[in-house]
């Protein structure tokens, strides 16, 4: 079960700040082994909520960008939608990176409550992941995740995009 590559597992940055798209892929083989199963992300999202999972910049616990405004599993993977803040200078600093192309990825922070290698692939599958943060980041172990840079469009194109 492999979770297609597409725009869609993409993060969006619009021209206001706001970001969207997907922090993580289910079925996905990242480049450390690592493979997150759907509901890996249910119980962490339950008991932590919103505010507990910081959006940074390279994993750094110094560089908080930005606020998560909605996370939750669908049947692609973590679907994440924020906004970078403008008054924090490396927000500011962040948006023309990406916007400019210069800084692409997306990558969680996460420890690992329940999961299982693989004995004939040696990839580990995430059952149950205990989400610490989101990150953007210049180089993301999964490829899929990544960021982009989209102008600012009406209200009909904002919001989750349709399956």
């Amino acid at each position: 079960m492999h979770a297609p590559i597409s725009s869609l597992s993409r993060i969006s940055l619009s021209g206001d700040g706001n970001v969207e798209g997907y922090a993580s892929l289910f079925g996905e083989v990242d480049q450390a082994r690592d493979m997150v199963m759907p509901g890996a992300f249910t119980k962490t999202l339950a008991q932590r909520g919103l505010r507990k999972i910081p959006m940074l910049f390279q994993h750094d616990p110094a560089e908080p960008v930005g606020i998560w405004l909605d996370l939750h599993e669908d049947f692609r993977g973590l679907w994440a939608r924020g906004r970078l803040i403008p008054d924090v200078a490396r927000g500011r600093e962040l948006f023309a990176l990406v916007e400019q192309g210069a800084i692409d990825g997306l990558s969680i922070g996460y420890r690992t409550v329940r999961g299982q290698i693989d004995p004939k692939t040696r990839v580990r599958k995430l059952y149950q992941v205990d989400l610490w943060e989101i990150s953007i980041v210049t180089f993301p172990l999964l490829v899929g995740a990544r960021v982009r840079a989209v102008p600012v469009r009406p209200n009909k194109g904002q919001g989750r995009p349709s399956s």
